[in-house]
């Protein structure tokens, strides 16, 4: 049963074939035989979780009507708040945090009756690609446990995969859903800006952080994406506007007569060669389906890794002076209150955090800000043109989700360039606001790793991807026979 979809376990339980306790229990039993090995969980909430189920299944015994996903658990990513659970976000400074309140993520949840089963593992306030700046030590890939399973959300696409969850909430701030997703072969979307609340989500860089589903195939993702999408008057930048109809999308998959384009810039130098014809051999089979397959130029794309790191660690110096060891989280040393500040800083922050904070707070200090900030600012403007122009020859964009497979644990941990290049192909989205979905392409010839697929539609259109993504996954799982996770080697064997 663990194996099965979200979609699969809803009709079980709809049917009366298994109870959300049994459910629930599977996944905490799985848990605990192999997250000893994956450490994708930071907490597991076990009375919590069997709690929740215990209520769905007294909810369905009096036969009222409930949510498509009542009963199925998910593992939620330490970056959302939760009434009364640790969150810690990767962070000691954090440990010991219990939130007084919900995220509006938890309490869609909540209302749709879907369990939580704990909070997984993430680079420390969502900053890295690999889940190796987590301060509880790193995630590993469930397809081999020496490599990295992405990052910043690589607990949440790692407990997928591990079958530890059928469901997963991460948050995307330049790929952190998305990058995660391809290198675990997992289903990833990043919705448009504003389409899910980030009301409780602790904020890294508050104009590219959104939060958005992680599962296992495109139906999954879609209904999840449903339940925790819609305005939010707790979110300033919450679009008042219906959720895009993701799941019908994601049943039609039909994409006869669909543009879609190629963009140039996101292949070629620097991608591992068995990704790229992965994603040649998935353009082939859209274009079977009828799809009709374009290129498309964005020129200033080249410009965009270089603007994110300007932009998002401005915003993170700024967003993370609330930690100032007075109000949450730990405290250290004696003193004044700055003596207090700077030792609890030493200590909270790991290395990449004040990496980007000293990052951050120079590119806005007098004399820079223009130089570096500003400019960065008007790249963003640049980049947003160029998928506007892109999205006037194409229904949805595409390009290869990361440029390589899962590279090993510490590889690149000491050079912060090669690992801030993972996101080449997801950042762009980020900066312009727009949706972005992974799915898995297929293993590269060179390792058997998995490999993904990024389609991009443009803002409140998040519909046109799911349609692209159900037609691509359809036309892979007639391919390779059975879905990619169930070509995983067994848990630890390698």
């Amino acid at each position: 049963m663990i194996k099965s979809s979200a979609t699969q376990m809803a009709a079980a339980l709809a049917k009366g074939e298994v109870s959300s306790l049994e459910l629930t229990q599977l996944h905490l039993d799985q848990i605990s035989k192999v997250d000893s090995q994956v450490n994708a969980f930071l907490f597991v909430d076990t009375e919590g979780a069997l709690e929740q189920a215990k209520q769905v299944d007294a909810k369905r015994q009096k036969g009222e009507k409930l949510s498509p996903l009542a009963g199925v658990p998910l593992a939620l990513k330490d970056v959302m708040t939760q009434k009364g659970v640790p969150t810690t976000c990767g962070s000691k400074m954090l440990e010991g945090w219990r939130p007084p309140y919900d995220s509006t993520v938890v309490t869609r949840l909540k209302e749709n009756g879907v369990v939580i089963l704990g909070k997984t593992n993430m680079d420390e306030f969502a900053m890295g690609s690999s889940t190796e700046n987590s301060a509880y030590g790193p995630t590993h890939n469930p397809w081999d446990l020496t490599r990295i399973p992405g990052g910043s959300g690589g607990g949440s696409s790692a407990a997928l995969a591990a079958f530890e969850a059928p469901l997963a909430i991460g948050t995307d701030t330049g790929g952190s859903i998305r990058q995660p997703a391809a290198v675990t072969g997992t289903v990833g979307v990043k919705p448009t800006y504003g389409g899910v609340s980030r009301y409780g989500l602790v904020a890294f860089s508050s104009s590219l952080d959104q939060a958005g589903p992680c599962a296992r195939t495109v139906l999954d993702a879609a209904y999840l994406h449903e339940a925790i999408g819609g305005y939010d008057k707790l979110d300033s930048t919450s679009i008042n506007a219906p959720i895009p109809p993701v799941v019908a999308a994601a049943k039609d998959g039909n994409v006869k007569g669909m543009k879609i384009g190629v963009i140039k810039e996101l292949q070629g130098d620097g991608y591992q060669p068995g990704v790229l014809e992965l994603f040649n051999q998935s353009l082939e089979l859209l274009a079977a389906q009828g799809a009709e397959i374009v290129e498309v130029s964005c020129k200033y794309f080249d410009y965009a890794l270089a603007a994110y790191y300007l932009i998002a660690p401005s915003e993170c110096s700024s967003n993370l002076a609330r930690f100032d060891a007075m109000r949450y989280g730990i405290r250290v040393g004696e003193g004044s209150a700055e003596e207090v500040m700077n030792k609890t800083r030493q200590v909270g922050f790991g290395r990449e955090v004040k990496r980007r904070i000293i990052l951050g707070t120079y590119a806005l200090s007098s004399g820079y800000y223009d130089a570096y900030y500003g400019s960065a600012q008007k790249v963003r403007t640049l980049i947003s043109r160029d998928f506007e122009n892109a999205f006037q020859q194409a229904d949805v964009l595409v390009s290869p989700t990361a440029p390589t497979t899962a590279f090993k644990i510490g590889e690149k941990a000491n050079d912060p360039i090669a690992m801030y290049l993972n996101d080449i192909a997801t950042i762009p989205t980020n900066l312009a606001g727009i949706g972005g979905m992974s799915l898995p392409s297929g293993l590269a010839k060179e390792d058997g790793l998995p490999a993904g697929f990024q389609i991009m539609a443009p803002a409140m259109q998040d519909d046109r991807m799911y349609k692209a993504g159900a037609a691509l996954e359809a036309a892979l799982l007639t391919k390779w026979g059975k879905p990619i996770l169930d070509s995983a080697p067994v848990l630890g064997a390698k």
